[in-house]
């Protein structure tokens, strides 16, 4: 799992690129990113897509001074956080944290 962030200079926004390898995915058929940026909302989630290798990628445009929560929901039944999130926080329901990136 890994973030990549490309700041743009010609506006307040930040491309963030969220990816799994093939054996994070748990060999997947199909990855959704969900989170605050989305409301958590099913119907608004990112699809991640599926590369031939077995690994996923999807990029968001986020502004720039934030932080969002975020969690990826892997073939519509397990949540996974990402390792490389700038920090975790609890979600405030259970006793899970939730991925946050900081833009």
């Amino acid at each position: 799992m890994s973030l990549k962030k490309q700041f743009l200079k010609s506006k307040p926004v930040c491309k963030v690129t969220f990816s799994l390898t093939k054996d994070e995915a748990n060999a997947a058929e199909k990855v959704q990113l969900l989170g605050e940026f989305n409301q958590w909302k099913i119907e608004e989630a990112v699809e991640l897509k599926k590369y031939k290798n077995g690994s996923f990628k999807a990029t968001v445009d986020l502004p720039i001074e934030n932080e969002f929560q975020f969690k990826y929901l892997i073939d519509g039944a397990v949540w996974s956080n990402d390792v490389a999130a700038d920090k975790y926080v609890n979600n405030g329901i259970t006793a899970e944290d939730n991925s946050v990136v900081v833009i």
